[in-house]
């Protein structure tokens, strides 16, 4: 029996008036207890309040020292290798005047602005790419680290231009042809969507130190800053280290030794 388009449209209408009344009834609650995840941490996995990062850039004396970091992070993250102005970048080496734009001792070493510096998100203590995602695909978590969801992405690119760093990358062409081999332990971006460092959250689920620690073999350090104890909290005591643009305000959490 053939439905004219106004039968039709009835029947759907009384339907979705019953699913409200069902959902009014306490149907969401009911539902959303049916889909709710489960999630148990791994008891590997390391913890902290504040997560940070202290590069010591007095170790990075030779561009095999910044390739094993910056190839290993790449490795990790399915990072293709797309050459241009659209290439996608999570960690990469630049000059001083680029990471450093702000003032400071002009009287200093010409050895320490000859040098080059990593460059990577800060995940800022104040984010302001955060602030200014309209559907949350930026978001902090409560150890500091500033993570994306890529599914929420929209490709609005409001991160990127809240950004003062210059920490985000757009992936304006699909990039899994960029890749050379997909590590199948961390999911690929697709088209149109932001992406950047974060911390290697996946790895610290794991009991594990971030892939561009790892690599650099004592050159960074990582751990947590709300911690007097912990490492890279008596780095800063002990050693003279910068932040990115510090009159911003955001409380970056990578820091250098100079």
């Amino acid at each position: 029996m053939k439905r004219s388009r106004r039968q039709f449209l009835k029947v759907a209408s009384l339907s979705v008036a019953g699913l409200g009344a069902q959902l009014a009834a306490g149907g969401v609650t009911k539902a959303a207890a049916a889909v709710k995840p489960s999630y148990k941490e791994d008891a590997l996995a390391l913890n902290a309040k504040r997560w940070a990062m202290v590069i010591d850039t007095r170790e990075f004396t030779s561009k095999e020292d910044f390739d094993a970091c910056i190839n290993a992070c790449n490795v990790a993250h399915n990072v293709p290798e797309i050459p241009g102005k659209t290439e996608i970048k999570w960690i990469w080496k630049d000059a001083y005047e680029h990471t450093f734009t702000e003032p400071t001792n002009k009287y200093q070493s010409k050895e320490i602005e000859e040098r080059e510096y990593f460059m990577l998100c800060n995940h800022c203590e104040n984010p302001p790419c955060v602030r200014v995602c309209p559907t949350q695909a930026t978001y902090k978590l409560e150890s500091g680290i500033v993570a994306m969801d890529y599914h929420r992405c929209i490709g609005c690119r409001f991160c990127m231009a809240g950004c003062p760093f210059g920490a985000r990358s757009f992936n304006f062409t699909d990039p899994r042809p960029y890749i050379k081999d997909i590590n199948p332990k961390f999911p690929t971006r697709m088209i149109g969507v932001v992406e950047k460092c974060n911390f290697c959250v996946e790895r610290l689920d794991e009991g594990k130190l971030p892939a561009c620690v790892e690599a650099a073999q004592g050159k960074i350090h990582f751990g947590d800053l709300s911690d007097p104890e912990s490492e890279v909290r008596k780095l800063l005591e002990e050693n003279f280290t910068l932040r990115r643009k510090p009159s911003l305000g955001t409380e970056p959490g990578v820091f250098y030794i100079i």
